[in-house]
């Protein structure tokens, strides 16, 4: 019995098509196939955070969606998004609060952050908080990384 599917999305702007077994969730297709190693397999439950990408525009636990079910979808991950300068003052924000520590969990802060900054017209220090719920850091305490969002988040007047 063939567990293979043929799929076609495009990643970070370009479009890709693979054969890939039908049991392969995305972030493995990701680092696997394509060797964007960006996002991370952490506790591979979708609470760590480690894995999130975009997928249509939409932060996604890439450890808990299947690789078949993103056919047909533009997917985004870390590597995609930083290259094109989209999270170029969070990034500068991290590095400059020192929030990226040992950077398993960067990845997915960074996209995680950026999506609540497109999404926001006036951001707190507990929105933040509650945002960022779903991704886990053991290194920072959190607070340079809601430090760092909140500066951004300053700069670009929707802070609260």
């Amino acid at each position: 019995m063939d567990d293979c599917a043929d799929i076609s999305l495009t990643v970070n702007g370009e479009r890709v098509t693979r054969r890939v077994r039908a049991r392969t969730n995305l972030v493995d297709f990701l680092r696997d196939d394509l060797a964007l190693t960006g996002s991370h397999v952490g506790c591979e439950h979708g609470v760590c955070g480690a894995c999130t990408v975009r997928v249509d525009g939409r932060i996604t636990r890439g450890c808990l969606m299947l690789a078949v079910q993103a056919d047909g979808a533009t997917v985004e991950t870390i590597e995609g998004r930083s290259d094109g300068g989209h999270l170029r003052d969070l990034q500068q924000e991290f590095h400059q609060r020192n929030a990226l520590q040992c950077g398993f969990c960067t990845a997915g802060m960074l996209l995680t952050a950026d999506e609540l900054l497109s999404q926001s017209a006036s951001l707190t220090r507990e929105g933040v908080r509650e945002h960022l719920s779903g991704n886990f850091c053991r290194c920072t305490g959190y607070q340079p990384i809601i430090d760092a969002i909140m500066a951004v988040a300053e700069k670009r007047g929707i802070a609260r």
